[in-house]
């Protein structure tokens, strides 16, 4: 079994030898076992935290370079005006805890992207998107914490319960203890 060991700059002139396609789910893990492309038997065994991006690299105990991609996977993607409906669809589904994909299509149409749930396509209609159901590379947002859009290792520590619901203003002391 090929041991990735470590992630390499993207921009780093490396020969690659094979590439890794992974869905979402199975590219936040930093340990698991998997086979290339070319059918070759590989175990990660990476560093916690940041997510495998499409075309990040690897590299083997032994040297080898291998590209992760993202695998086509069902998503919703929902179409709607750049601007503030754009924005708008944005801050609702976001503030339902849900990874999103942000992009437009060569034609300019703008959309997001997300894993199919019915209550987050029915918000989405509401707020004036289109929607269509197909299989996609799903490469979300890496979130306020990532540098230059690449995540790094960040925990928090909260000291009270989060049992309320998301219909009210609210302000909450959190601790947050950040190790970066």
């Amino acid at each position: 079994m090929l041991e990735l060991i470590k992630r390499i700059d993207s921009n780093t002139q490396a020969e690659v030898q094979d590439t890794l396609t992974l869905p979402y789910e199975l590219r936040i893990r930093g340990r698991l076992k998997a086979v290339t492309d070319n059918g070759r038997d590989v175990g990660l065994f990476l560093d916690r935290g940041p997510v495998l991006r499409h075309g990040d690299l690897l590299q083997a105990s032994s040297g080898e370079v291998i590209r992760v991609c993202a695998a086509d996977e069902p998503v919703a993607t929902a179409y709607i005006e750049n601007g503030l409906p754009l924005a708008r669809l944005c801050y609702h589904l976001g503030n339902r805890h849900v990874s999103l994909a942000l992009g437009a299509d060569a034609d300019g149409r703008h959309w997001v992207r997300f894993p199919p749930d019915y209550v987050l396509e029915e918000l989405a209609e509401l707020l004036g998107a289109t929607l269509s159901h197909h299989e996609a590379p799903f490469d979300p947002e890496s979130g306020a914490y990532a540098q230059a859009g690449r995540e790094h290792a960040h925990s928090h520590a909260h000291s009270h319960g989060h049992d309320h619901d998301h219909s009210h203003g609210h302000s909450h002391d959190d601790d947050h203890n950040h190790a970066h």
